[in-house]
């Protein structure tokens, strides 16, 4: 048996059903970062052409995260009642509707409305897609499961880079998220391929309806405002640079940015990707062998360093060279959040405990978009990316408090 083959044969021994369910969780992911990652990357366009300040705009970025974080909490209690599939649908058609209508904006305030409206869908498909992958694979595999399906979301970002580089200098930044309507149509194979979990519909049956208080009940408190916190931390840091980062590269050196043309902005942010796809599944594997939290705090530790270092470079021969290992480290971990989630609470509440922690803790970072936004217009952005780096610091702290999860079964606690 060949090495390719022997790695990956807990994939080609799965069932059907498991694959199906990973294809459209890591699809509706990849499309979920294909539309949200469209306004990074368009977004010296839009400044210039409604007038708004980088203040401004890392607002109008803040907003659509509060908005993910109540669609992730919402969609998440949906999962839990109707099934994670029609989560999913609801989700992907809801952020897809809401990219499109960013195109058609005239002023500030109406792009932030349809941002919400973008992020309401966004945040829900995470919280429906992890359940409905740690639920279909094996406890062994779970982490190489999800680890791919996370791995999407750098997939997503590539292809939206590629989208911008092709579209916005011919047709504008407004043509650019009119493509993004186009995930709406993968909603029709979720629905006639991908069956509800079997450990979901047994819990409907036997278990009673539970709701967010059923989170930090039974002692579950002290883990969930862990968990919470700690995914806070590390959104911050991700929003901060990455909604940010297209426009660094893009932005005159006048105004703090390294000054490059969209199209070699566009393709250092794809290198970036390669580098972050290999992040998120290299974690689910080394997580499996070694453990979730040993893991971890080795990302985020390494993401701090790494990013400390890119925030003081101006030449883009050596952004190029260093920007994949900042993604590697710098966004891998999610990987493991999804895993230790799925690890920590039983299958009547999962898909609501999921959408909870990760978005209270999007509902936290919020503020990242805006704050380095305001630290870049007022100190520069070595200093806005240098906060965001000492943010992966304090998130490896949490960890201290929260628990090894490997080796738990999802299926033990089903009701």
């Amino acid at each position: 048996m060949s090495t390719t083959t022997s790695w990956m044969g807990w994939w080609w021994q799965a069932p059907g059903d498991a694959k199906r369910a990973l294809w459209a969780a890591a699809l509706g992911w990849m499309l979920d970062a294909f539309d949200v990652m469209l306004y990074a990357l368009v977004l010296t366009a839009v400044i210039e052409d409604l007038g708004l300040t980088k203040a401004t705009a890392g607002l109008i970025g803040s907003v659509t995260l509060v908005a993910a974080a109540i669609g992730g909490v919402a969609f998440g209690i949906v999962a839990d009642r109707y099934g994670r599939t029609r989560a999913l649908m609801g989700s992907i058609l809801m952020y897809s509707v809401f990219t499109a209508m960013c195109g058609f904006a005239q002023t500030g305030w109406q792009l932030a409305l349809f941002r919400i409206g973008l992020g309401l869908g966004m945040g829900g498909e995470w919280a429906s897609g992890a359940a409905l992958v740690a639920e279909t694979w094996p406890d062994e595999h779970r982490g190489k499961a999800l680890g791919l399906m996370q791995s999407a979301w750098a997939v997503g970002y590539a292809l939206a880079a590629i989208v911008t580089s092709v579209v916005l200098p011919v047709w504008g930044w407004r043509a650019v998220f009119f493509v993004g309507v186009l995930p709406a149509l993968f909603t029709v194979w979720i629905r006639r391929a991908v069956p509800e979990p079997a450990v979901w519909r047994t819990s409907v049956r036997h278990a009673p309806r539970a709701g967010l208080a059923a989170v930090v009940a039974d002692g579950r408190l002290g883990l969930t405002v862990a968990l919470a916190m700690m995914n806070a931390c590390c959104l911050f840091a991700w929003w901060g640079f990455n909604s940010w980062i297209p426009a660094y590269l893009s932005l005159a050196p006048a105004q703090g940015g390294i000054g490059l043309d969209p199209r070699a902005m566009a393709w250092l942010v794809v290198f970036m990707q390669v580098g972050m796809w290999f992040g998120y599944v290299t974690f689910g594997a080394v997580a499996d062998s070694f453990g979730r939290k040993r893991t971890y705090v080795t990302y985020l530790l390494m993401a701090a360093v790494l990013l400390g270092l890119y925030a003081q470079v101006r030449s883009p021969l050596v952004l190029l060279w260093l920007g994949p290992f900042v993604a590697f480290f710098g966004t891998g971990y999610f990987t493991g959040f999804g895993i230790v989630t799925a690890e920590s609470y039983p299958t009547a509440i999962r898909a609501t405990a999921q959408g909870l922690t990760y978005n209270t803790g999007r509902l936290a970072s919020a503020a990242a978009p805006f704050v380095v936004g305001s630290l870049a217009d007022q100190r520069g952005f070595a200093l806005a990316f240098s906060v965001v780096a000492a943010a992966f610091v304090v998130a490896a702290c949490w960890w201290i408090v929260i628990p090894e999860t490997r080796g738990r079964s999802v299926t033990a606690s089903a009701a």
